[in-house]
């Protein structure tokens, strides 16, 4: 079964555009557990938008003692300040996100270039401590290619593309992922494993969950967004029964 690990972020997102504590963040990783989810998953950005550090602290701490069994998976561009919460913290998984500063939200995966000359230290450092690393790419040979080169144990095939062609129709949809199955073959033959994510949700993910050698997705916005009407745990239900089909 593909693993589900849901992004929290959005909720700080809400609670800071208010202030104070609520919603609590440790409320919502609290009813994705309930619910049966075995990983969560967040992204501490530089300008502290959603999640902040003193939430990764208390997220490690509540998971401290479901670990590994759970896993704690933290995205973001290797910064200091992200590096030092990551090996402070010790999650199962550190995805590595390239940042384009005054972005929304994650727009491409990482390409060949100075920018991932120091990839290599920075994984092979995690890797020492046992934290497992994915590499953000897009679904190209040259961006697998990438992360095995640096070093990387999985990438996470950025699905945006996917996303909007399925939105075209079913048909699109599966043109779309016959490159994502392509970049899922290449990495399994060069002994990555496969994660996905960006814009998945209900509906594209009948479809893409029948990737080849697919490991993990990570779904926040998705998730969150109809969490409004219909409550967070009937949601991530929802989510896992999808993933759950054969």
């Amino acid at each position: 079964m593909v693993r589900l690990s849901v992004n929290v972020n959005k909720v700080a997102t809400l609670r800071n555009s208010r202030g104070g504590r609520e919603p609590r963040v440790r409320d919502a990783v609290d009813v994705c557990l309930a619910a049966g989810v075995t990983g969560i998953t967040v992204h501490p950005r530089a300008d502290q938008r959603h999640i902040t550090p003193t939430d990764v602290r208390e997220i490690a701490a509540r998971l401290a003692e479901l670990r590994p069994r759970v896993e704690f998976n933290m995205e973001g561009d290797p910064r200091p300040d992200f590096l030092e919460l990551v090996h402070e913290v010790g999650p199962e998984q550190c995805t590595i996100v390239p940042v384009v500063p005054g972005e929304i939200t994650s727009q491409a995966g990482w390409t060949p270039g100075p920018d991932t000359e120091r990839l290599p230290a920075i994984i092979q450092t995690m890797k020492s401590e046992g934290i497992r690393v994915s590499l953000f790419v897009d679904p190209t040979a040259e961006a697998i290619s990438l992360a095995h080169d640096v070093g990387a144990d999985r990438v996470e095939l950025y699905t945006e593309p996917f996303a909007r062609a399925y939105e075209l129709g079913h048909d699109e949809g599966r043109r779309s992922l016959v490159a994502f199955a392509n970049a899922a073959q290449l990495a399994h033959r060069l002994g990555l494993g496969v994660n996905a994510g960006h814009d998945l949700d209900l509906d594209n993910l009948t479809l893409f969950r029948t990737l080849p050698f697919l490991d993990e997705v990570s779904i926040g916005h998705a998730i969150m967004s109809r969490a409004l009407f219909l409550g967070l745990d009937t949601v991530v239900r929802e989510y896992l029964a999808v993933l759950a089909q054969p």
